[in-house]
């Protein structure tokens, strides 16, 4: 197959922004080429990218795709979709499933469900209890991303909570340990006292002072301690705090570090004082917190404490939005929109576009150590978006692929389109078309570091 030609694109990859054209053949990068295009090429379909971005396709680390069992809010084929719609070519999937990801069959009913239905590049966390060791220490590490833990409140037996159980799994699981960190206590101790003050229904202003920045604190502490104690690998995810990045640094590379850190987009965008306007819809765990710590994430993606930015995308109905603070769902859907807003605020100065594609496409794939993903180089499977950056897109409820039928952007016009979305060299996604036949791959990780 000669394959095609995505010819003349101003291409942002490691570091810089160059004009090039990118050869794919098969799933795969062939050649980037700044200048003439070589001899072999010539059979080649060309696509003309003149005056568009060629991205490496987004790495997303922590989505919640509801599926199995909790599908009327998402599933795998639904959300995928939205995924390559907005440029993320490979995602990561949360265990809190019903059945939850706690044994190696769930995981492979996972797996297997992916393979029919997922249009992206997919994997999947295994879910640490306070009793499945047996199954942490027979997993197969070239398949999975890590292990992710609930130190905060979940549901079922995801908690992990007794000492014992967490000081065996930090120091003989041998992997990577990823944490949701609200400590308990902290929050209970929080409800007790607004709900004493103001009734047993707090709007959705008392969330952030609930779920508050001693009660992410004190539980990403605690786990920096045992990570640093018993020599553990530790991603903290969605961080929200600028207090808990005195427990992180920026040494470099990402992928020699011990400890390292996941912001999400929404933190980045949203303050508390938005709270007045979208309500419920901004409500996620851990909470969006003041515009000071929204600042202080956003200047550790710049320095390099924080490594890498992702979703927590976690869709339910509108439905299920509704109530006070304490009854409302927490999470929202964000996959479809995640580039585009981090394109947006690159746009106001706050970032440059090259940490953008740093922070979504190459350290995720450098922390995780994926198999030949995340950066445009020749061998590397040909995971690409093409992004029309003088287009501008409004999101609304006609074009959202969310199952849910919602977002937080809704009625927003980002100022950037992405226009194709390339996964392993096959065009998923084009001018506002999903291609649905298409799927994507299990994603590989390196297990000789």
């Amino acid at each position: 197959m000669a394959g095609f030609i995505l010819k003349n694109a101003q291409i942002i990859n490691e570091g810089k922004t160059f004009t090039g054209s990118v050869w794919v053949e098969e799933a795969f990068i062939k050649g980037i080429y700044t200048g003439e295009l070589p001899a072999e090429t010539a059979g080649c379909k060309v696509v003309d990218a003149t005056g568009k971005w060629l991205l490496p396709g987004v790495i997303d680390d922590q989505v919640h795709f509801r599926d199995p069992g909790l599908t009327h809010k998402g599933d795998i084929f639904t959300e995928s979709r939205a995924a390559v719609a907005g440029g993320v070519t490979s995602f990561m999937d949360m265990p809190n499933t019903n059945p939850q990801t706690t044994t190696l069959d769930a995981l492979e009913n996972k797996f297997r469900r992916a393979s029919e239905a997922s249009l992206a590049n997919y994997s999947f966390f295994f879910g640490g209890t306070n009793d499945n060791m047996d199954a942490i220490q027979s997993l197969d590490r070239s398949r999975v991303p890590g292990l992710k833990l609930f130190l905060g409140s979940s549901t079922g037996n995801m908690l992990v909570d007794r000492k014992e159980a967490l000081e065996k799994i930090f120091s003989e699981s041998g992997m990577l340990i990823a944490i949701h960190a609200e400590k308990e206590e902290v929050i209970k101790r929080n409800i007790a006292r607004y709900t004493q003050q103001y009734g047993d229904n707090p709007d959705i202003t008392f969330h952030s002072k609930i779920r508050s920045e001693e009660a992410c604190y004190a539980s990403s502490a605690e786990a920096v301690e045992l990570a640093t104690r018993l020599n553990t690998r530790l991603h903290i995810l969605h961080l929200s705090t600028a207090k808990e990045l005195t427990l992180l640094d920026n040494a470099m590379p990402v992928s020699d570090k011990q400890i390292t850190g996941e912001v999400c987009v929404h933190h980045l965008w949203f303050t508390d004082e938005d709270y007045a306007t979208y309500g419920n819809r901004i409500k996620w765990n851990p909470a969006i917190k003041q515009r000071s710590d929204r600042d202080a994430l956003r200047q550790a993606v710049i320095d390099n404490t924080i490594d890498i930015v992702a979703t927590d995308h976690a869709p339910h109905l509108l439905s299920e939005k509704e109530g006070s603070c304490l009854k409302a769902a927490s999470g929202g859907p964000l996959i479809q929109h995640s580039l585009q807003a981090m394109l947006d605020l690159a746009s106001q100065g706050i970032f440059t576009y090259e940490k953008v594609v740093e922070k979504m496409c190459h350290y995720p794939a450098d922390l995780f150590r994926m198999e030949r993903r995340g950066y445009i180089r020749p061998g590397y499977y040909a995971d690409l978006v093409l992004v029309d950056p003088t287009q501008p897109m409004t999101v609304t409820s006609g074009n959202i692929l969310y199952k849910c039928g919602w977002s937080p952007f809704e009625n927003y016009t980002f100022p950037h389109t992405i226009l194709k979305t390339f996964v392993n060299g096959q065009e998923v996604f084009s001018k506002g078309k999903v291609n649905e036949e298409i799927r994507g791959m299990e994603v590989r990780y390196k297990t000789n570091k």
